[in-house]
């Protein structure tokens, strides 16, 4: 039998002294960062540049769709919290699962979030060095996305204080973006924009255009397939904050902030914009739902000042995606589970291989994406696509064997309580297991159908390796302990 480590023994984390190499993590993550870290992580490019779809399939019913979802990564969120207060570590669900339910768990969800993080990388890159040709054509668009992804590398290879102070920024940019377009949108929904001509329609456009469900309720899934996965960046806070001085008081307030993010930042932007527009205004599909909206006011150079926000998104989300992905093979290093140089840390506590073997795969996925954009690369997007909701469903599990050995062994460490154990956590585990069900029902090309299946196939080859590595593991361990 695999001996398994105490719930408390996070991963080396030196907090004091002066940090040698092969130290461990450090604590170089200060409150600021992890607080804004933990906000801009639920601001994605995809809320910026998604979101106009989702309005034109479910028209002011994606409020609904929003707020599905909201709940589903609040609950998860919340079950993470738990796990992650009791014993903070930079693999957090994949170490809780490894613990919790075998070492092919924890092995299996941590490759895969290593690969969707990966894969993110690659879509990141080249969306923002699209946008950076558009105002400098003089580089090529691929140039730009070697410049960004060699800056970010550089960052997260200096020291994570250096990521940490990087996301500060991008994340502040965008906090500050999406609240003043709040506060300015809902000045022109009251008719109180001075300078503006929208008519102070107030919110009849939720319901004067075919009534608020205007395709029907059944809109309201597809609209939950199309933003589902634009939450995905909640937990990245449980994975930083293993490298901050008081990690249990860190992961805390992030989870019982978690909420109001989302109520503020998702629901209350996508409020204004379909309030300040009826759901079926062709700008929103041409031109994007915000600067649409900004447009309506009468913003000038509305696409432009949207398109510096969306830029600012595309590098936290490198940044994060990038830091995230390390951390996770870092600790798949540490427990066997990746190469040994992978587990192992510079004099100032960043893991070098990790971050290296990380970017390369990036690098390459990047090529993909200009080389063979409809087949490899669309191989790539497609099976990683379902890994968002197999993550919450580990965590789902994870939670509900993890509570029990928590309060068997360190009881006291239970100072984030998941609401109405274990009834929550199966209803939550109830409603992503449909959300899947109900992708197999998207046949489109590249649909949901396609992720379903293409991620399903990509997880149970990952499993396979992962038993037969465990199998082989017992063999050698059995063969050491009984000699011939």
């Amino acid at each position: 039998m695999t001996t398994r480590p105490p719930v408390s023994a996070p991963d080396p984390v030196a907090t004091t002294g002066t940090p040698s190499a092969g130290s461990g993590l450090q604590a170089g993550l200060k409150n600021r960062h992890l607080s804004m870290i933990a906000i801009g992580g639920v601001i994605g490019a995809g809320l910026f540049v998604g979101s106009g779809s989702g309005i034109a399939a479910a028209g002011p019913g994606i409020l609904i769709s929003y707020a599905l979802v909201g709940v589903l990564v609040v609950l998860v969120m919340r079950m993470l919290g738990e796990m992650a207060a009791a014993n903070p570590t930079s693999g957090s669900f994949s170490a809780y699962a490894d613990r919790a339910l075998g070492r092919w768990a924890g092995f299996t969800i941590g490759w895969l979030y290593w690969f969707f993080w990966v894969v993110v990388l690659a879509v990141e890159a080249t969306a923002g060095a699209k946008i950076l040709a558009g105002w400098i054509p003089a580089v090529p668009q691929w140039g730009w996305a070697l410049i960004v992804m060699v800056v970010l590398t550089a960052t997260n290879l200096a020291s994570v204080s250096s990521y940490g102070e990087f996301e500060f920024w991008f994340a502040g940019i965008k906090v500050v973006a999406i609240a003043a377009f709040i506060v300015i949108g809902a000045l022109a929904v009251l008719g109180l924009l001075p300078g503006s001509d929208h008519p102070a329609s107030g919110f009849s456009n939720l319901t004067a255009h075919g009534g608020f469900l205007p395709n029907g309720p059944g809109a309201i899934l597809t609209g939950v397939l199309m933003v589902v996965f634009s939450f995905m960046g909640s937990e990245i806070v449980t994975l930083a904050a293993g490298e901050t001085a008081d990690p249990q008081a860190a992961v805390t307030k992030a989870t019982n902030s978690v909420i109001w993010r989302i109520a503020v930042f998702y629901l209350g932007s996508i409020l204004i914009v379909v309030s300040l527009l009826r759901w079926d205004d062709p700008a929103i599909l041409k031109d994007g739902s915000y600067v649409a909206a900004l447009s309506s006011i009468g913003i000038p150079h509305a696409g432009q000042i949207m398109n510096a926000i969306v830029l600012t998104s595309v590098l936290s989300c490198l940044n994060s995606g990038l830091y995230t992905a390390s951390r996770m093979a870092f600790s798949l290093g540490g427990r066997n589970d990746a190469p040994a140089a992978f587990g192992q840390t510079t004099g100032r506590g960043v893991p070098r291989a990790a971050i290296l073997a990380s970017v390369v795969f990036g690098f390459v996925a990047v090529a993909f994406n200009y080389l063979w954009p409809e087949t490899v690369f669309q191989f790539l997007l497609n099976s990683s696509g379902a890994i968002a909701l197999f993550v919450w469903l580990v965590i789902c599990f994870s939670q509900l064997r993890m509570r029990k050995i928590i309060q068997r062994e360190s009881p006291e460490k239970l100072v984030v309580r998941m609401w109405l154990y274990p009834y929550l956590t199966w209803a939550t585990i109830a409603l992503i297991t449909f959300v899947l069900g109900y992708m197999l029902t998207d046949t489109a090309d590249g649909g949901g159908r396609d992720q379903v299946i293409l991620s399903t196939l990509v997880a149970a080859g990952v499993v396979a390796v992962a038993l037969v590595r465990e199998r082989t593991g017992r063999n050698q361990a059995h063969d050491t302990a009984i000699p011939s």
